[in-house]
């Protein structure tokens, strides 16, 4: 299905320096801010309380997280738990305070901001261990997902398009870091599922040129045309299916951001960043690294053998 098609090629790598450039001073900023400042982690990564509490009715959250902004837990999080009448509270640790008193000191402030006492179900301490094999095994995972890629469009194209998606990608993943670490955004784990899901997501766009790209060097009607002539051609022929793709999924990931709440707005955030990073780093910066690594016609056609014939 296309809402459109283009005619004549655009001619995208012409501006493949400039667009790569964008992308360098892009990864280089993200970069800084991501030693300069660093990542803003959660609870989950750093450790505290966690307490969860069972209202006999509805509780609004909002009036729950003021209370706390206002106690000092402004890292607090506040979000439903299976039902709207449970609730999970995550504070941060403190190095004044222990997890007894920490909890509470939080079940006064709640007891006061809402109407209805709530009865404590549950509460845990995540120690500082525990946040740091969280952090290790979700770096293991990144790069497990990192080496999958590799291995798949290695074996499923040829190694030059495997190197160029996965700089592209990584691309996109180190500038999500870099706007969590400059704007001090919280890091959680499910902004570690974003940027893991961003990860399958842009190489998904990368699969679809690069298959088309392959496509194009095998057909004989455009023997007379260059390696980057065959780029732009195979951009500019997805064009349609990316607009459909990326603006459904961006359609819904919006939906999220809007109305999700807190509790969905960085992993919703993240996965935007990564949308809209992912769309140019995907045409614009793997299609140019795959020319300039060397891609020819001659790697995706066979040379035909002649057989010699039986002399009798």
């Amino acid at each position: 299905m296309e809402f459109f098609r283009i005619h004549k090629d655009i001619p995208f790598m012409k501006r493949a320096l400039l667009f790569n450039i964008i992308s360098l001073v892009t990864f280089l900023l993200a970069v800084f801010f991501l030693f300069s400042r660093g990542l803003h982690l959660s609870v989950e990564f750093t450790g505290g309380t966690v307490m969860e509490l069972h209202y006999k009715e509805a509780p609004q959250l909002e009036p729950i997280r003021q209370a706390l902004d206002k106690a000092g837990y402004t890292d607090s999080l506040v979000q439903n738990f299976g039902t709207s009448l449970d609730v999970m509270i995550r504070v941060p640790n403190r190095a004044t305070e222990n997890s007894t008193k920490v909890s509470e000191k939080v079940m006064s402030t709640i007891s006061a901001a809402t109407s209805s006492k709530p009865d404590l179900r549950r509460v845990e301490f995540v120690g500082p261990q525990v946040g740091k094999e969280l952090a290790e095994d979700g770096a293991m995972a990144l790069l497990v997902v990192v080496c999958g890629i590799m291995i798949y469009l290695a074996i499923r194209f040829e190694w030059r398009f495997a190197v160029s998606a996965i700089i592209a990608n990584l691309h996109d993943v180190i500038i999500i870091l870099g706007f969590f670490a400059c704007f001090q955004w919280e890091f959680s784990l499910p902004v570690l599922a974003a940027v893991l899901a961003v990860l399958g997501y842009s190489v998904n766009e990368s699969v679809v040129v690069f298959d088309r790209v392959r496509e194009s060097f095998r057909n004989s009607r455009m023997r007379g045309f260059t390696v980057p002539q065959i780029l732009d051609h195979a951009i500019t022929s997805t064009i349609s299916r990316t607009i459909i793709t990326h603006g459904c999924t961006q359609m819904m990931v919006l939906s999220m951001l809007l109305f999700g709440g807190p509790t969905l707005h960085y992993f919703a955030l993240a996965l935007t960043i990564g949308i809209c990073f992912g769309i140019y780093s995907s045409v614009l910066v793997a299609s140019p690294l795959v020319m300039w690594l060397g891609v020819s016609r001659e790697q995706f056609i066979k040379p035909v053998v002649k057989k010699e014939e039986a002399v009798v």
